[in-house]
């Protein structure tokens, strides 16, 4: 084999793993970003959810002592 077609079998080699790599990578990604999208919404749920609760307390009447106090 010659010098050159060891040099271009390497080449071949290293484009081959970081293809791989790179592939292996973007999966990771995609993932991550559909556990971000999932939080997300779990937020924006629990947000909605405080709000309610919140303004819900606002309209219950205050706690006050009872007059033998």
């Amino acid at each position: 084999m010659s010098k050159d077609s060891e040099r271009i079998t390497r080449l071949e080699e290293t484009v081959a793993y970081q293809a791989k790599t790179i592939e292996e990578l973007s999966e990771q990604v995609a993932d991550q970003w559909k556990v971000v999208e999932q939080t997300r919404a779990k937020l924006d749920r629990l947000t909605e959810r405080f709000l309610s609760l919140e303004e819900q307390s606002l309209d219950a009447p205050a706690i006050t002592r009872p007059p033998h106090y």
